[in-house]
């Protein structure tokens, strides 16, 4: 192959005039000796009109300096080329900005300077986009100098990389105190935790606390902003401005909208969305991270509160403010009551777009006005419907108002009341006294109601002050109509007269018939024990003292039922052995169940504590009546006794008693009066009238006293099976040791007992009974001597008959009481015929320590010897 020869003259001009950079020559003298089409077309120039000007014609003055340094250094030989940028001016006159790479070409003879050969290349866009980055740069160094807010940029991992001078002045640091360091420390722990868990390549917003260098915290409002490119390295912008004193701001209005239960709400009406204040949130309980919409509101209210709301926001489209109460439930089922106001906003086609205003709770309020409602009605239904006259009057004394009972009391309309004077009513001399504030004596003399027609209406007048803002405006006069009241008092006090008098007579009664009832029924006794006595004398005594036991037992059963019926009868609370009550009382009446052949059964419960504290003798007297009816009314069979504990609780135990017997029975429709007084049950069994017929019904009241009931039980079996029920106390070991101990001491000593007495036989009779339970006794036969003996010798009990001559019983228990020291004073017991109620109260209120009375039986002369131990002879022992 035939190598062809290059014409290099040729192919260089080629190269020339087809590269896409300008090529030109520079003669030393600075005339453009030769260009290329490239550099013809940045400029703007043809050749022929390039070749005709100087190169420092197209360049921007403010170059020439250094196009004269470079070609000064090139002419010297300082160096074979340069490279650097400068700008033209172009033929219309626009800058160019050019990259030039000169370089000198020399003869290679002589070394004279030929020509410069300049390649250039058009920078202008690279460089406009280089100035508008400056430009960028220094507004940004601008901006971010003067910036009140911080500028801060820090890589994901918390690298600083910039940050904005004025944080010295917000936070006290200084840029370089913080740029290429991991500044969390300055952030709130909680506010790094949710950056962390936001999107920030979507932007966002956040409150944040921030300490200050000295310690401090400050709020900030901190935009953060992913920027960079992806797969880029990319980094975070925040700007943070100081909001502190907006926050506390913020939290004062928080707070006294708190106090205030009022919240802001504002109702975007063409988007729907309604936005709410904190308080708001709170009082409806709500989500405070969710969007709402006016239908949501809607959906929180009942649907008859709703349905009104609605309607009122149609009235408020007219232009009208917005003011609705409703009542509203909450989700825990607590009950509010708010308040809506508000004010509507219209765009310039009168057509509404947004409704502002508050919500309040005013439940407090609310109630407060319910509770002064009530009040209201309240005090409006007692003036109405109350059974006395109410009159109210004003300072001046004219009448305010006054209810339908006054209407009739003053036979005058309300109406026709209203404006004149009260003294119409009153008399002029009473209104004076309640104008001069003599209101204690006004109540006093105001007796009357005057009636129009001229009578009077006797009342009983109350004033009672009208008290409005602590001060007093006026005056309730209240007249209770007494004549009614006039006419019970008047029988009260002639009821009162006629039971003082059956009292009094009762007492006489008992008097008169227990003192020869203590004789007859006393030497009964004394002659039962007398030895030799024939069969049939005993006979004879033992008539005589059924005769009288049945006697005093009628005056007992009358006195009773008198002090039942009255409430006198109190119960004693003393220590017993319930099984010997039981007992006692079975041996009363086994005479009779031996002489009608009846076959017993007693039951009695192995857990009865002994002992128990109680009225003993008022047990002995239900089960005495309960058995001897039992007893009386069975003919043949048997009698059943069951004692049991049914409860206990604490030291109060309850018992059953259960009596049973196959008698005659009782038919069911009679049992309904068995416990009425003076119904006897022989009238329909047996024919043969016999007692008080109280025994029952003083039954009856004794159990319920002792937190008891009595009934009678229904069976189909033959006779009468009685129950009831009562409670006594029960006491610890300690005091049944005391009491078992007590017990020992009272049948072993002697005691030393005067007997004042005037009545020769009711002195023979207790003298007999004393001695006979081994004690020393000596009488005397009026107070004087009574008193007299005391002062001789020591007696440990002095039986006082209450009536006596020449200084009576109270008397000379009184002179003994101030004569003897306490513990020397001897036991007084009061000897008395009268048993109706208040005597034993007047005997113990004279100073005497007990008390019993006529006609007196062994067993009286030995509950109060057991007394007397348990009081005076041996305390201590049962304490």
């Amino acid at each position: 192959m035939q190598v062809q020869k290059v014409d290099h003259h040729e192919l260089f001009e080629q190269i020339y005039n087809q590269a896409p950079i300008g090529i030109a020559l520079v003669a030393p003298t600075g005339q453009w000796m030769k260009v290329n089409p490239a550099f013809c077309s940045m400029l703007g120039y043809t050749a022929q009109e390039l070749i005709h000007l100087h190169y420092q014609e197209i360049t921007h003055h403010d170059d020439f300096a250094q196009d004269l340094k470079y070609e000064s250094a090139l002419c010297e030989g300082k160096s074979q080329e340069y490279r650097y940028e400068k700008r033209y001016i172009q033929k219309n006159g626009d800058i160019l900005w050019i990259s030039m790479h000169v370089s000198l070409a020399r003869n290679e003879v002589s070394g004279e300077p030929l020509y410069f050969i300049c390649h250039v290349v058009d920078i202008t866009e690279h460089k406009t986009t280089e100035l508008k980055l400056l430009q960028t740069e220094e507004m940004f160094k601008l901006i971010s100098d003067n910036a009140q807010e911080i500028i801060y940029i820090a890589t994901f991992d918390g690298i600083c990389r910039y940050c904005s001078p004025s944080i010295y002045n917000l936070l006290g640091y200084t840029p370089e105190e913080v740029v290429g360091n991991n500044n969390t420390a300055i952030f709130h722990p909680q506010d790094l935790e949710r950056v962390s868990q936001i999107d920030l390549s979507t932007g966002h917003m956040l409150n944040m606390q921030v300490h200050h260098k000295d310690g401090h915290r400050l709020w900030f409002e901190t935009t953060y902003k992913v920027i960079g490119e992806p797969g880029q390295e990319q980094q975070i912008l925040a700007i943070g401005r100081d909001i502190s004193e907006r926050k506390k701001h913020e939290e004062i209005s928080a707070e006294a909208e708190r106090i205030a239960m009022i919240g802001s709400w504002e109702w975007n009406m063409l988007s729907g969305h309604v936005s709410l204040s904190d308080q708001i949130f709170e009082i409806f309980g709500l989500d405070q991270n969710k969007l709402y919409k006016a239908s949501d509101i809607y959906s929180f209210m009942e649907p008859t509160e709703g349905q009104r709301l609605k309607a009122c926001i149609e009235w408020v489209k007219t232009g009208q403010p917005l003011d609705f109460e409703y009542r509203h439930l909450g989700s825990d089922g607590k009950e509010k009551y708010l308040h809506l106001r508000g004010l509507i906003t219209f765009d310039e086609d009168q057509q509404p777009i947004q409704l502002n205003g508050t919500l309040q709770d005013i439940t407090e309020r609310k109630l407060v006005e319910f509770k002064l409602q009530e009040s209201v009605e309240r005090y409006t239904s007692l003036k109405k419907y109350n059974h006395d006259a109410i009159i109210s009057f004003d300072m001046d004394g004219n009448i305010i108002n006054a209810n339908p009972v006054a209407m009739k009391m003053t036979g005058c309309p309300v109406v026709e009341m209203i404006g004149t004077s009260i003294c119409r009513f009153i008399g002029p001399y009473h209104l004076g006294l309640i104008l001069n504030s003599q209101y204690e004596m006004a109540e006093k003399e105001i007796n009357a109601i005057q009636h129009v027609n001229g009578s009077e209406t006797e009342v009983l007048a109350t004033l009672a002050p009208i008290i409005i803002n602590e001060k007093n405006v006026g005056f309730y006069l209240i007249a209770k109509d007494i004549t009614e009241q006039k006419k019970l008092l008047v029988a009260k006090e002639t009821a009162e007269r006629m039971n003082k008098a059956k009292s009094e007579f009762l007492a006489m009664m008992s008097h008169e018939i227990r003192t020869p009832m203590n004789g007859v029924i006393g030497m009964t006794d004394l002659l039962l024990d007398t030895p030799g006595l024939s069969g049939e004398q005993k006979e004879y005594i033992e008539i005589i003292q059924k005769s009288g036991d049945s006697l005093l037992a009628i005056i007992n059963d009358i006195l009773d039922f008198s002090k039942i019926e009255s409430g006198k009868t109190d119960l004693v609370d003393e220590p017993f052995d319930l099984k010997e009550i039981v007992t006692e009382t079975v041996k009363i009446v086994t005479p009779m169940i031996r002489e009608k052949q009846l076959d017993l059964r007693l039951s009695l419960d192995d857990a009865i504590p002994v002992p128990l504290f109680g009225d003993a003798y008022r047990l002995k007297q239900v089960l005495t009546n309960i058995i001897g009816n039992a007893v009386k009314f069975t003919p043949e069979g048997s009698i059943e006794i069951e004692v049991k504990v049914i409860g206990q609780e604490y030291n109060d135990v309850q018992f059953q008693f259960k009596v049973k017997d196959t008698g005659i029975g009782i038919p069911v429709e009679k049992r309904k009066h068995l416990f009425e007084a003076f119904y006897q049950l022989e009238n329909f069994m047996t024919r043969k009238p016999q007692g008080t017929g109280l025994g029952l019904a003083i039954s009856k009241k004794l159990v319920e006293l002792m937190q008891g009931d009595i009934w009678i039980e229904d069976s189909d079996d033959p006779g009468t099976t009685f129950m009831f029920t009562a409670s006594f106390k029960a006491s610890n070991m300690e005091e049944f040791n005391r009491y078992d101990l007590q017990q020992k001491k009272n049948k072993t000593d002697q005691l030393r007992i005067l007997i004042a007495e005037d009545n020769a036989v009711n002195q023979l009779v207790l003298r007999r009974m004393i001695e006979k339970k081994g004690h020393l006794v000596d009488y005397v036969v009026d107070g004087i001597e009574a008193v007299e003996a005391v002062k001789r010798s020591a007696y440990d009990i002095v039986f006082m008959d209450v009536h006596m001559p020449r200084l009576n019983g109270f008397e000379a228990t009184k002179a003994i009481k101030e004569l003897m020291r306490p513990e020397a004073c001897p036991y007084i017991v009061a000897v008395t015929a009268n048993a109706v109620r208040g005597d034993m109260d007047k005997c113990l209120k004279a100073g005497m320590d007990a008390y019993v009375s006529k006609p007196i039986k062994s067993e009286s002369i030995m509950q109060v010897m057991e007394e007397f131990y348990k009081i005076k002879k041996y305390p201590t022992a049962y304490n």
